[in-house]
């Protein structure tokens, strides 16, 4: 059977940039597994495994309902920004039947390290025994996607030159300074990114998808990338062996 990886994320979009990263940690990893075989290998899923995964806004009212509660401290400190809705997704996967392998956690960070502390927080204090990953984007996913540009014609060359000047630093190597909220504003990762790849989605996720995972750890060692990349490779990688690889 193939593993059973609940993802809670913020929107489509974020999940499929967290799962396609983690799909070729997964490739890069272990010897045998190849693209083509993924599919029977693991399934990512929400917590009703007919969703392809499950939303934060939803995690309360769902914690809600199975009457879960999230509150106390954590190793005697308050809970840090959005710790306990961490704890609450957490608990939420222990009350899935049948039980899945892993559980990811994908949230982007306006808050200046604090969602990733206080996902730490929960996880810590958590007794679950499958595997949690957290992935936190600072300041959002569209950083992590920055980290992967790498110019494919002399239009996109220009257009990243052009930023660079107007940035004052090149933004896929410091993508997390990028921390205005509007999408309009200079400092927008959302209008950099748009910038650079004209919206176009299948632009977008070449980013992630081709660019080398050593260069997209090296980019993102401030956006929270890196230490996403290695939380799949720790966390989830070993989850591989044993499996027998289909014939």
């Amino acid at each position: 059977m193939p593993l059973s990886l609940v993802v809670v994320c913020e929107a489509p979009a974020d999940r499929q940039t967290g799962c396609d990263l983690a799909d070729r940690v997964f490739c890069h990893e272990v010897s045998w597994i190849e693209e083509e075989i993924l599919p029977h290998l693991r399934e990512w899923r929400g917590f009703d495994p007919r969703d392809p995964c499950s939303l934060w806004k939803d995690v309360p009212d769902l914690a809600k309902a199975r009457a879960l509660r999230a509150h106390g401290h954590f190793d005697g400190e308050p809970g840090a920004l959005q710790a306990a809705l961490a704890r609450k997704a957490l608990l939420l996967v222990l009350s899935v039947d049948p039980r899945p392998d892993a559980i990811l956690l994908l949230r982007d960070d306006d808050a200046k390290s604090e969602t990733r502390k206080g996902f730490r927080q929960a996880r810590d204090a958590a007794r679950i025994r499958i595997p949690a990953v957290i992935g936190v984007a600072s300041t959002k996913r569209e950083c992590w996607v920055l980290a992967g540009f790498e110019p494919q014609n002399e239009h996109e060359n220009t257009r990243l030159s052009e930023l660079r000047k107007e940035l004052g630093f090149d933004a896929r190597e410091r993508a997390e300074s990028l921390t205005a909220g509007h999408e309009t504003d200079k400092r927008s990762a959302k209008r950099v990114l748009k910038e650079l790849t004209r919206g176009d989605w299948q632009r977008e996720a070449e980013c992630w998808k081709k660019t080398d995972l050593r260069l997209l750890a090296d980019r993102g060692k401030c956006s929270g990338l890196r230490d996403y990349l290695k939380e799949v490779q720790e966390r989830l990688v070993p989850l591989f062996v044993g499996h027998v690889p289909p014939s």
